[in-house]
């Protein structure tokens, strides 16, 4: 889980549902949860003159969401490459149990002076790999 929290009124549009831009607040959330459980977080960033960068994203709205709604977000690593991360985000509107929201994002890993693509640290990337494994032997074992 990357992200716990509620709607609150002032985050609903005129229809009374969240609006958009908050789905793409609590799913900016729980992206920068899930790169700092990976080792990217401020402190790194400032160390080694770094930063990630958002060049892709998209949202799918499954179900309304309401003022008062808990919801909770759970991440998972769908691909790591060299200078990037591809992630994916699952909103649940927790008394239901049902997805309210997907997104998948891919994150670029870069300089942060001159603003081009770098490598992930070998540190992170080795983490992101193990934790992409354990996501997937655990969908293996839940099939069997």
């Amino acid at each position: 889980m990357t992200y716990r929290g509620v709607i609150y009124p002032w985050q609903c549009d005129h229809m009374g549902h969240m609006n958009v831009m908050w789905y793409s607040s609590k799913f900016d959330e729980a992206c920068w949860q899930l790169l700092s459980t990976l080792g990217l977080h401020t402190q790194r960033f400032a160390q080694d003159g770094s930063a990630m960068a958002a060049v892709e994203q998209h949202i799918q709205y499954k179900r309304e969401l309401h003022a008062g709604d808990a919801v909770t977000i759970q991440s998972a690593l769908l691909e790591v490459k060299n200078k990037s991360i591809h992630m994916l985000h699952k909103m649940i509107h927790d008394a239901s149990g049902e997805v309210a929201a997907t997104t998948v994002v891919v994150g670029v890993h870069i300089d942060a002076v001159i603003r081009k693509a770098i490598s992930l640290p070998e540190d992170v990337r080795q983490r992101a790999v193990r934790m992409k494994e354990e996501e997937l032997a655990a969908l293996q074992e839940m099939a069997e």
